[in-house]
Order: structure tokens, then sequence, then C-alpha cells
């Protein structure tokens, strides 16, 4: 699979001062709680779970089936309402915000990347990634717009080397495609951080080789912060940090190489869930 081209003509998602690390997390989750409830029963998923992302930081997220780790990235992504705690993007707390605002964070901070790709089948390449642009602008203000956006969504695919496919539709993609095409479009908006629930999980040993690599490319090119869940302990040695759920709680958090200086130690040092 094409990796990322590092021409200076290619679209560069961050300038070298925003790609400096912060003091200040990104994101941040403190004391997150959710359960289910069916009937007369009640399933705890997270028990008090803390976690935080720092400004260039590449967190995997891994834990059995039921662990919680998907519940986690929805309420980290204000997919689904935590039943207890917080969550912040920067110094904001988000989970509290009104829908509206909460869409507003999603469409322009926050970028998303499914396992299922989650493609409109009848829009091309280039038109699933302008999707968000599309709910962000009204009428007047995307016509405005779409020549500069439509250049920028080209260069994007371009840059994940789908320059070829720019007018296909997702039938016409294979499953590497289509999920570098769900990359572009979760990087369209120019995110502070992107959030990826088994990136690899409906792929091919060569095609989930050339996705991770991808993403640790614009880890490392251009500081995008990423949390990325997976099942798979050798896809998460990819990342900086490895976050480990168990029962809802997290059970460790080691750091898997040196480049993240500037990570957190804070779950070496308390109780894995608030309260637990």
């Amino acid at each position: 699979m094409t990796s990322i081209t590092t021409s200076d003509q290619q679209l560069r998602l961050h300038d070298a001062e925003a790609a400096q690390p912060s003091p200040l997390p990104v994101l941040r989750g403190v004391g997150l709680r959710k359960r289910y409830r069916s009937g007369s029963s009640t399933l705890e998923v997270l028990r008090g779970v803390d976690m935080e992302l720092a400004a260039g930081e590449f967190v995997a997220v891994v834990g059995q089936s039921g662990s919680g780790k998907t519940t986690l990235l929805h309420l980290l992504g204000l997919l689904d309402a935590p039943d207890g705690g917080e969550v912040y993007l920067g110094d904001t707390r988000i989970d509290t915000l009104s829908a509206s605002r909460q869409d507003l964070v999603r469409n322009t901070q926050i970028g998303m990347v499914f396992q299922s790709y989650h493609l409109l089948p009848e829009l091309d390449a280039v038109e699933n990634v302008l999707a968000p642009l599309y709910v962000r602008y009204g009428v007047f203000e995307w016509l405005r717009r779409r020549s500069e956006a439509r250049q920028e969504a080209v260069a994007l695919l371009e840059r994940f080397g789908l320059g070829h496919r720019l007018g296909h539709r997702p039938r016409q993609l294979s499953g590497g495609e289509m999920q570098r095409v769900a990359i572009a479009r979760a990087l369209i908006a120019r995110p502070q951080l992107l959030l990826a629930d088994e990136p690899t999980g409906n792929l091919d040993a060569a095609s989930g080789a050339g996705i991770l690599e991808t993403l640790t490319e614009l880890n490392q090119s251009d500081g995008l912060s990423i949390v990325m869940v997976t099942h798979d302990t050798a896809i998460a040695a990819r990342a900086e940090r490895v976050i480990k759920l168990a029962d809802g709680c997290v059970e460790e958090s080691p750091a898997t190489s040196g480049r993240s200086a500037h990570a957190s130690s804070d779950f070496h040092e308390r109780p894995a869930c608030a309260g637990g």
C-alpha cells in the first residue's frame, strides 16, 4: 500500500508551530463511567476510567472484547454520553456542551475513523472526503468555498496514494482504499486529533499494515494526536503508549517507545479505576 509522500506540494495538516508539544493534554477523560441496562440487569462497561492524550502523541487502547475500549472511544468522541466523569478538549469540558455545540466539536476538532469505513455509496471518493464540509457550511458558504475545499480533498487523496481513484465510488475500491478515503474524510477539517476504532479490523494483513503506516506517518510528520482502539497487541505496539483495559478499568499503561517524552505517567501512580 502506498505510504504518505512528503513533497512540499502535498497537503500538510499542521504547521511546524502547531505540532510543538503542549503541556496541556489535547484530550482528557476523568473518572469515566458507562453502564447499559437491559430489563432488570445492568452492565457496567466503564468503571471510572482516567486517560489523557498529549499533543502529538499516538496512544493505543487494547483489551479483549467487552473490555470497554470502543465505549471509551465513543465517550471521548462525543458519540455517547458518560454516566459519570468528565471529558475535556484542551481546557474545555465538552461532554456537558449542548447537542449543537457537541456536533460542532465533532465536525471541526475531532476526526474519526471506524472499522466499517461508513462511506456513502452514492458519492465518489472526493465527495465522501468533502462530506463533513457539506454538513458544516450553508449553501452560500459552500458555494464560496467549494473550489478550495475540493483542492484540499484531492490533495489528501493524492497524498494517500489515491490520485487515480478520485472519481471511484466505494464499491469500486478495495478495503484498504476505502479506509484511506475514510482517513482523508476524517482529516479534511484539520482536526486537533484523530480517534480510530479498529481501523485495520476489516483488512487483510498487507492492507492493514499500510493503514498503520499511514497513521504513524501522520503522527510523526504532522504531529497529529491519535487514539487508536485495537484488540491486537502487535498493532498496538506501533503506538507510543498502550493503555490496556480489563473489566472496564485501566489495567496498565506502559510506554512502548521513547518517542513520547511528554506522555503522561499518571497511570503508573494511581489506582486503575476511580473509586473502583
